[in-house]
Parts: C-alpha cells; sequence; structure tokens
C-alpha cells in the first residue's frame, strides 16, 4: 500500500530532499513501503539536469538549489502544491514513459475533479490549459497557460520529486526564472481561473483519482488499467 503524508506548514528544501532520498532507499530496500508526501516549499528555485543558465533571468530573488530531477528551471513556493511521489517503477512495469505518462494523466484526471481541461503538448512538459479569456497567439492559435509541473528522477528502479500543482502561488515569483524552459506561453493556478479550490480540496482529488492510474499490483497504462504489457505510441 502506498503511504500518504501531509507535510504541515512551509517544508524546507534541501532537509526535505535529504528525507525524501533516504525514503528511497529504504522503499528500494524493502522496509518501507512506497511514499506520496503532500507538502509546500518556502519561495523557491530548483535547477533540473537540462537547466539553462540563461533561464535563470533574477538569480537573486530566491534561493537556487541544483537538483538531480529531469527538466529545467521550476519554482516553488507558498500555495502550490508539491507532490513527491515514491513510488516502486520496477515492480509496476519498469516502462519510464508510461510511468511519466501516468503521472501526467493522474494530474489532468484531479484537474477535471474542479472541471479544469489539462492537457498535454508536444515538445512543452507539464499540463496546460486553454484560456480563451486571453488574446490568442501571433499565430492565431489559443493561448494557453502552464499549470502543472512533472520532474523525475529513478534509483534503484524507485522514483522520487514528482509534480507539483498551482492552486493559489503568487504567479509574479514565476518571471525569476523561464519556467522549463517556454518562453512564449504563461503560467497559470486553479485560483486565477477562478475557482475557489483549496489545499485540502486538491489532496482530496489527488487520492480520489490515484488508483485510476497506480493500480496495485499491477503494470501500468496511461489510462489506469493494468494489460499484460504497458506501451506509449
Amino acid at each position: 500500500m502506498v503511504e500518504w503524508t501531509h507535510l504541515p506548514g512551509l517544508s524546507p528544501y534541501l532537509p526535505t530532499l535529504a528525507a525524501m532520498e533516504a525514503r528511497v532507499a529504504e522503499i528500494a530496500q524493502g522496509t518501507a513501503p512506497e511514499a506520496i508526501w503532500l507538502l509546500e516549499h518556502p519561495p523557491l528555485y530548483t535547477a533540473g539536469t537540462s537547466a539553462k543558465r540563461a533561464d535563470l533571468v533574477d538569480p537573486d530573488r530566491f534561493p537556487v538549489h541544483e537538483t538531480g530531477r529531469g527538466g529545467q528551471y521550476t519554482y516553488h513556493g507558498p500555495g502550490q502544491r508539491v507532490i513527491y511521489c515514491m513510488l516502486d517503477v520496477g515492480a509496476r512495469g519498469r516502462d519510464v514513459r508510461c510511468f511519466v505518462r501516468a503521472l501526467e494523466n493522474w494530474v489532468i484526471a484531479t484537474l477535471a475533479e474542479f472541471n479544469v481541461k489539462g492537457e498535454i503538448r508536444p515538445g512543452r512538459v507539464g499540463v496546460w490549459v486553454t484560456r480563451p479569456d486571453r488574446a490568442p497567439n501571433a499565430d492565431g492559435t489559443p493561448a494557453e497557460d502552464k499549470i502543472a509541473a512533472i520532474g523525475v528522477k529513478l534509483r534503484r528502479w524507485i522514483s522520487f520529486h514528482g509534480i507539483s500543482i498551482n492552486v493559489e502561488p503568487d504567479l509574479s515569483h514565476f518571471s525569476g526564472i523561464i519556467p522549463c524552459g517556454i518562453a512564449d506561453h504563461g503560467v497559470t493556478s486553479l485560483v486565477d481561473l477562478g475557482l475557489p479550490v483549496t489545499m485540502a480540496d486538491l489532496d482530496a482529488a489527488l487520492m480520489a483519482t490515484f488508483p485510476r492510474f497506480f493500480p496495485e499490483g499491477a503494470p501500468l497504462q496511461p489510462d489506469g488499467r493494468a494489460p499484460a504489457s504497458c506501451t506509449i505510441g
């Protein structure tokens, strides 16, 4: 069974990272169950393995932490739900692409609980929402904002780091970076979309939708079912 833990207050980044890595080691050794931690960090930027220095627009604004997860620069701060996912990908089929797709679909299903249509865009990591209330792009396509980021790392087939979903962060804090290296689109949150969603509301939706995409004792598939094999086209 996956153990869910809510960390109260604002969790300092480095001690939380150390605790997460320790838990990953325990899961790999078979001495602790899989875990999902729900938390918030104080304002900070993290640099993934593909981060480009030019995308750190204001390096003095908040602390910047190098991290081993995939991806580029990301902001964490109050009002953003961070979901650290320590899951046994080896026991769930050893398909990394399938695992990431399951995370994406989990986020999309969670947003759908609030009638928000999250979508994936080729070449743009994370989960996006269209903004018909804003002027279209120069090429006539609808404006889109990012509402959730995904960045993971695997060690001995155990995942760590995970997902961040914007509930009600200060969106101006994202201006110190080019989030995930994508300069042509904005960032939004559930409250920015006009929805009075609380952290507790989001947590309940995350827990309710999780089993659809991470069935216990079965290989992963993007729609949450459990076939003999898992393939992403």
